[in-house]
């Protein structure tokens, strides 16, 4: 805490308060054109190239709804275990702001796509189920940029139309981790099922966050403050983490949280007030009239629930139950659905799935975060890295050389097999017991000092001995046969 309060806000939280959060995450859905009209999506374009008369909202223009948008909504949903809402309307959200040419934004208030559901979230080595109160779809505004001169402000319009699904949690969480996995689990699953990238960075998936504080025992929920446009898990865990701090801080000293909405400053780690938060009369919802009724039929939704991937939660168990790895593990290489396919096809080429798992764990995601790619772009067949991985299982290559040396050739030459490449960097380990007892035995004659104080109980030395080993066979002696031997000769 800060000031002179003499408590940690662990202990104010355990003792007197419950923190109360709810998540209202913005996902933008990667279809190909914008949801009201053809406008093209794109990131990183020249400002205010991908825009046309409907995106722009010059009068008289007519929206039409974009089918690729409800369909990958209902994916989502189907995903989140909701009840679909078969007969749906859009709705206009009256505000003004510079980045919404229309005056309001097309939502959906009354009917949304879905409600109720859950996310099924890996915390604390357990599924934590977070239940969802909708989810619904949207058009995204523009963007007001304001690092301009002092006086004017930009405004990019390319922006201002792309669909947007909104997945609002029920106000059930009650620690900033978890509000973190949550966010996560929601960009896990949209990559899962294909309908966004959920790269925060670029925006394609945002947060709101909100939070309140009560009593403990209390059934009241306290004022609400809702933190907007948090691009990261860590900003979220950070703001969330202030502002409980501030809240917890005012009511000790006797004075009312404002329900307002507030920023985030990641430089200095603290939220800041924006505007009294609005109630929902302010926006003054009404029935658009230009778009009709949207219906959804048995046949469309049996058609996209016919289309899912096994989602992350399954694969998450069937790790566990199947593989016998440790949550942790499971998932990790779960993180992705391509992630999750190579491991299991790893497995089914009779790589022991702990083995599998480490190597997707250690040198698979150094080799790709090294370059930047997501799995899908490692090159590198499963049949060609259970076969590099088996040369280290049966002691012919060691786990440093396959790792630092062989794999990055195999990701410039995929297609080549991997002992041929082995033999031609002379990675194959020495085999000859006569002559690496004799590098053994020159190596303990050398340091007789040394070979004293581990017969004396200082067996940390044999450490020593083996990088001098390996050091006089360049590396090419078998690990395991070299300690034996070493070990053995020491005991003499």
């Amino acid at each position: 805490m800060s000031g002179n309060i003499p408590f940690t806000m662990e202990d104010v939280i355990r003792n007197s308060y419950e923190v109360i959060i709810g998540l209202e995450v913005h996902v933008q859905l990667n279809t190909q054109s914008k949801i009201f009209c053809a406008d093209p999506v794109a990131f990183g374009k020249e400002p205010n190239t991908l825009v046309g008369i409907v995106s722009l909202g010059l009068p008289g223009t007519l929206p039409r709804l974009n089918r690729e948008v409800v369909s990958k909504g209902l994916q989502m949903a189907l995903a989140c275990h909701c009840d679909i809402s078969r007969t749906q309307h859009f709705d206009r959200k009256n505000y003004f702001y510079p980045d919404l040419p229309k005056g309001y934004q097309l939502t959906q208030d009354r009917s949304p796509l879905a409600r109720g559901g859950y996310l099924a979230v890996p915390v604390r080595e357990s599924i934590l189920r977070i239940p969802l109160q909708k989810i619904h779809l949207e058009e995204d505004a523009g963007k007001s940029m304001h690092d301009g001169d002092e006086k004017h402000s930009r405004v990019d319009f390319n922006r201002a139309g792309i669909p947007l699904l909104e997945i609002v949690t029920k106000p059930s969480i009650n620690t900033p981790a978890d509000a973190a996995a949550a966010v996560s689990e929601i960009r896990r699953l949209v990559r899962f099922l294909g309908v966004s990238d959920g790269n925060m960075e670029q925006g394609s998936l945002r947060c709101d966050a909100n939070v309140s504080i009560r009593s403990k025992g209390s059934s009241v929920l306290g004022r609400k403050v809702e933190i907007k446009n948090l691009n990261s898990t860590r900003n979220l865990t950070h703001a969330l983490d202030y502002d409980i701090e501030r809240q917890i801080g005012l009511a000790e000293a006797g004075l009312p949280v404002t329900s307002e909405t507030r920023g985030f400053d990641a430089v200095d780690g603290k939220t800041f007030p924006q505007r009294v938060k609005e109630a929902l009369n302010d926006y003054r919802y009404f029935p658009d009239p230009d778009l009709p009724q949207l219906e959804v039929s048995d046949a469309w939704l049996e058609e996209i629930r016919a289309t899912l991937p096994v989602l992350p939660e399954e694969w998450f168990n069937r790790m566990i139950d199947r593989y016998q790895l440790s949550p942790y593990d499971a998932l990790v290489v779960s993180e992705t659905l391509q992630e999750a396919e190579y491991f299991e096809s790893l497995c089914a080429l009779g790589v022991r799935p702990k083995a599998a798992a480490n190597w997707m764990m250690g040198p698979l995601k150094s080799l790709l975060n090294d370059r930047g790619w997501e799995m899908s772009a490692f090159p590198v067949a499963p049949g060609t890295f259970a076969s590099a991985i088996g040369l280290v299982e049966s002691n012919q290559v060691s786990f440093s050389a396959v790792a630092q040396k062989l794999l990055p050739v195999l990701l410039s030459s995929p297609g080549r097999e991997p002992v041929e490449v082995a033999r031609e960097l002379g990675l194959i380990l020495e085999e000859d017991d006569a002559a690496l007892d004799k590098v053994i035995s020159g190596v303990l004659r050398e340091f007789p000092l040394k070979v004293e104080a581990y017969r004396e109980g200082k067996k940390g030395i044999v450490a020593m001995f083996m990088g001098e080993v390996m050091k006089r066979t360049a590396g090419k002696a078998n690990p395991r046969k070299a300690n034996e031997l070493l070990t053995k000769k020491l005991s003499e």
